[in-house]
């Protein structure tokens, strides 16, 4: 059984949508949820913001959490950590096995791991009794994740020697778009240990520009924040701009993997995965790329348009889209969306990671009219790389 509960999406982080503040969503208590089961549309109704995002590229600095509880004009936080967490096997709530990956692969969730008693005020109050399963070692999966593994509450998640029985499927805004959340405690049991953003209710009204400043008195020298305000964005997360893991997983397909020990910030991915959904194709301009099958059709689109535009020059080289590592090759970071297949490398001499962008405007706004994102936007600017955001329109 399900029961409707109005949520404040200015209370806790998810899939805002736009300029909408609250969603009013099923949450709590249901039963397993079938592979490829539509979710059920939300019912929006405004309400006032009164709770803010706050980030910084790599994860939040060592301290902040302790810093942010002593500072000033903050009447509620919750610090959310965030890593990937390697599952060795999944059970439904009857005991029958569900996941078993083979050959020492393993099934990459993102995992999210906060303080029950601090998280709680960020729950619509019909879903508050949840943070007692996660003070008692349960889990928490968000409503993508159940269906994608078809699985609900009562089901068991195996990390190795750590089992998480779920407690309950909330919606994905409760959960920051995670696959699975737990306590710190278990948390740290599962490799689940760095601080990747921060959810604030300050006080009185401040914008967002003012409420960064604040934030910024605590961060080291140097180090960006991004803060945004309800409606602000459509992931109420760390790396807000870019599509979650489980989203990604929904529209390209999940894969088991290993770190390869040969290698390390490099993945081995499942064989019977990259044949089904990696390949190589020619594509003017580009020449021999290597990508999710699913992709290629709107690279194609941006080239071609490029090449019609007059704009075939504004492509002077071609680093590269399936790559099986982590971001930036560092295994304490997430799954590189390249590991799906589904980022593009272009100019990348130009280009370095970090450094003011170099690409055409004109180019990138093809690329963009073609559903990618730029990385020459990110806070922290990845001025060569184009990744998959959404469809493009019309089609």
């Amino acid at each position: 059984m399900r029961r409707r509960a109005s949520l404040a999406a200015a209370a806790i982080a998810g899939f805002l949508a736009g300029a909408v503040l609250t969603l009013s969503v099923q949450s709590g208590g249901q039963g397993n949820v079938p592979r490829g089961a539509p979710a059920p549309p939300p019912v929006t109704i405004p309400e006032p913001p009164d709770t803010f995002l706050a980030w910084t590229p790599g994860g939040l600095p060592e301290g902040f959490r302790r810093d942010l509880a002593g500072l000033g004009g903050i009447d509620r936080s919750v610090v959310v950590a965030s890593d990937n967490a390697w599952m060795t096997r999944s059970l439904s709530a009857q005991g029958e096995v569900v996941d078993d990956p083979k050959g020492g692969y393993m099934i990459p969730l993102e995992v999210a791991a906060v303080s029950p008693r601090e998280y709680a005020p960020f729950l619509p109050p019909a879903d508050r009794g949840v943070v007692v399963s996660l003070a008692e070692g349960q889990g928490i999966l968000g409503e993508s994740s159940a269906r994608l593994r078809g699985l609900g509450p009562g089901a068991v998640l195996e990390f190795h020697r750590v089992r998480v029985r779920i407690a309950a499927v909330l919606p994905d805004e409760l959960v920051g778009a995670h696959e699975l959340m737990v306590s710190r405690a278990v948390g740290r049991e599962i490799g689940v240990t760095h601080d990747r953003y921060a959810l604030l209710q300050p006080s009185g009204h401040p914008s967002d520009r003012r409420l960064a400043r604040r934030i910024g008195s605590i961060l080291p020298e140097g180090v960006p924040v991004r803060v945004r305000a309800p409606g602000e964005t459509p992931y109420f997360r760390q790396g807000d701009a870019v599509l979650p893991p489980v989203r990604i997983k929904m529209l390209f397909g999940e894969f088991a993997a290993k770190p390869d020990p040969s290698r390390p910030g490099y993945l081995l991915i499942d064989p019977a995965w990259e044949r089904a959904h990696i390949a190589t194709e020619r594509v003017p301009l580009l020449g021999a790329v290597t990508c999710n099958v699913a992709l290629f059709p709107q690279i194609r689109g941006a080239v071609r348009e490029l090449i019609a535009r007059g704009l075939a020059g504004t492509i002077h080289s071609f680093s590269g889209c399936y790559a099986r590592r982590f971001t930036n090759r560092d295994p304490s970071q997430s799954i590189s969306h390249h590991a799906w297949g589904i980022a593009l490398d272009i100019n990348a001499p130009e280009n370095p990671y970090g450094a003011p962008p170099h690409q055409n405007r004109r180019m990138v706004a093809v690329f963009e009219r073609w559903g990618f994102i730029w990385g020459g936007t990110f806070l922290r600017p990845d001025g060569m790389h184009f990744e998959y955001r959404r469809p493009p329109p019309g089609r």
